[in-house]
C-alpha cells in the first residue's frame, strides 16, 4: 500500500506496515426507497413478523440508525458472511449513549438477523410513530444505501493501538517538532469515514479499554451528503470483543460517539 509519511518518521515505515489491517469501507449513496434487505442508513427497518420493535425503558421506540446486510458486503473475517445487522438509537441530547456504561443497551440496540426470509410477506410492514424527532443526528425517515469496498490501512494515532504499539510519548522524540510531525501524520494516516472493521476514528478519546480489546464493529461518520451530524463534526462507533463476534452474539455492544 502507498504510505507517505513524514521525513522523520521514515525509519518507522516497517513497523507502520506491519499494523496493516484489512476493513470494508462503507459509502452512502443518494436517498432513495429502499427494499426491506439494503444496507442502509435511515428508511424502514428489515424485521420479521413477530419481532418486538426495540423500545427504550420509558416504553418509546427507539429510532432505525441503519442497517448491513453481510450479504452484499465483502468477505472479511470474522465478521459473518450473511445476515442483516442493525442498530438502533434514542432520541435525546446524548443519542442514547450511557456515559457510565457504553453497553447499556437500553436506550440503543442492535440486533441481528442471520438468516433474513427472503419473502416481503413474512415482514412487518407497520411500525412504532418515531415522527417528532429533534434530537437525532440522522433523518430517520430518509434512507441512504450503502456501497462497500475493501480496502487496507495502518494504525492511526487516533486508535489506542497506535500507542500500544509505539507507546504514550512516541512523538516526544522529535522535540520541538512533536506537534508538527504528529499533525503531519494525523493528515496522512487517518480512519475517518464509514467504515466495517479496520481502525477507529474519534475527535476526543478511544473508550476501550487494552486489557479488554474490541474490534471496530461499524463506524458511521458525520456526512454532509446525508445531512447526518454528531453533535458538532462528531463520529459514532459500535465496538464488540472478536468472541462474540465470531459466535454472532450482538447483546455485548460498545456504544460510544465523540465530537469536536
Amino acid at each position: 500500500m502507498q504510505l507517505n509519511l513524514p521525513t522523520e518518521l521514515e525509519p518507522f515505515r516497517e513497523q507502520l506496515l506491519a499494523t496493516r489491517l484489512p476493513f470494508i469501507r462503507v459509502k452512502a449513496e443518494a436517498a432513495r426507497p429502499t427494499t426491506w434487505w439494503e444496507s442502509k442508513v435511515g428508511g424502514m427497518p428489515y424485521l420479521p413478523a413477530g419481532t418486538v420493535y426495540p423500545t427504550a425503558p420509558d416504553g418509546r421506540p427507539l429510532y432505525f440508525l441503519a442497517q448491513l446486510n453481510f450479504a452484499d458486503m465483502p468477505r472479511l473475517e470474522p465478521f459473518p458472511e450473511r445476515g442483516i445487522l442493525q442498530f438502533y438509537i434514542y432520541d435525546d441530547d446524548l443519542y442514547g449513549m450511557d456515559f457510565d456504561d457504553g453497553e447499556n443497551p437500553d436506550t440503543f440496540r442492535v440486533l441481528f438477523f442471520p438468516d433474513p426470509t427472503p419473502d416481503a410477506a413474512a415482514l412487518q410492514t407497520v411500525f412504532p410513530d418515531t415522527s417528532g424527532a429533534d434530537l437525532l443526528p440522522h433523518h430517520p425517515e430518509v434512507s441512504h444505501p450503502l456501497i462497500f469496498a475493501l480496502a487496507e490501512e495502518v494504525v492511526p494515532a487516533t486508535d489506542y493501538q497506535f500507542w500500544q504499539q509505539f507507546g504514550a510519548g512516541f512523538f516526544r522524540q522529535f522535540g520541538a517538532q512533536e506537534w508538527e510531525v504528529q499533525d503531519e501524520f494525523n493528515k496522512l494516516v487517518n480512519s475517518q469515514g464509514h467504515k466495517v472493521g479496520g481502525y477507529a476514528y474519534f475527535t476526543q478519546d478511544d473508550p476501550r479499554r487494552p486489557e479488554d480489546p474490541m474490534l471496530l464493529l461499524f463506524q458511521l461518520d458525520s456526512d454532509e451528503g446525508m445531512d447526518l451530524m454528531w453533535g458538532d463534526m462528531g463520529v459514532g462507533h459500535f465496538f464488540i470483543r472478536e468472541k462474540d463476534l465470531r459466535a454472532q452474539d450482538f447483546s455485548r455492544v460498545l456504544y460510544d460517539w465523540d465530537c469536536l
